[in-house]
């Protein structure tokens, strides 16, 4: 609580990933996957978000009544430009960067890996870099879906905006869920709780 005794405000949780059917099934877009499955779990449906190029569902985390307020937001630009829509949405709700929370697929994670971490470096990742740059900072949670690194040498470009092996896709469902029992337990519990929930866990 705060010195008024009020909560905080919500948070903003976005899934990032490129629009279209082209891409849904991709690496990159397994950011938005989760998203729609907390949006599944909750019984909610997106809708075109006001004044940002994406779509948004106002719901909450937790206990019915008394659960920690969110917005789910999926951006409908492609990945490289996701700065803008999440700006516009962290302006429009009055959310600081600090309670931005960003899911995204991480290449320097193993496929089955879940990590989460406040800040630091892009490694590489197009969409973070273009949030950082549109914030102004590089302070906002990240929750990081390992998808692996190409092997045989393959472009790592290619590589997230291929599908899923037939291999992985044997677990994705449940990478997916755990990824957003991650999201939940990060809102819920903070960030320290969920690191030490999902960084002990073994990747299968």
């Amino acid at each position: 609580m705060t010195a008024s005794g009020r909560r905080p405000g919500p948070h903003l949780v976005v899934g990032l990933g490129n629009p279209g059917p082209k891409y849904a099934a991709t690496r990159h877009n397994v950011g938005q996957m989760v998203l729609d499955h907390i949006a599944d779990a909750g019984g909610g449906r997106f809708a075109a978000a006001r004044r940002a190029q994406a779509v948004v569902l106002e719901g909450r985390l937790g206990a019915p009544g008394v659960g920690e307020r969110v917005i789910l937001a999926k951006t409908t630009t492609y990945m490289n430009v996701s700065g803008g829509p999440v700006k516009a949405l962290a302006a429009y709700y009055d959310i600081p960067p600090e309670r931005v929370v960003v899911v995204h697929d991480e290449v320097d994670i193993p496929f089955d890996g879940i990590r989460l971490k406040l800040g630091g470096g892009e490694g590489g990742h197009n969409g973070l870099r273009d949030i950082s740059k549109a914030l102004g900072t590089k302070d906002y949670l990240r929750v990081r879906v390992g998808v692996g690194r190409p092997s045989g040498g393959r472009d790592t470009a290619d590589h997230v905006l291929a599908p899923f092996s037939a291999t992985e896709r044997k677990d994705l469902d449940m990478l997916v869920s755990d990824a957003a029992d991650a999201v939940e337990t990060l809102i819920l519990q903070g960030l320290t709780a969920a690191q030490q929930r999902f960084h002990s866990r073994e990747i299968r």
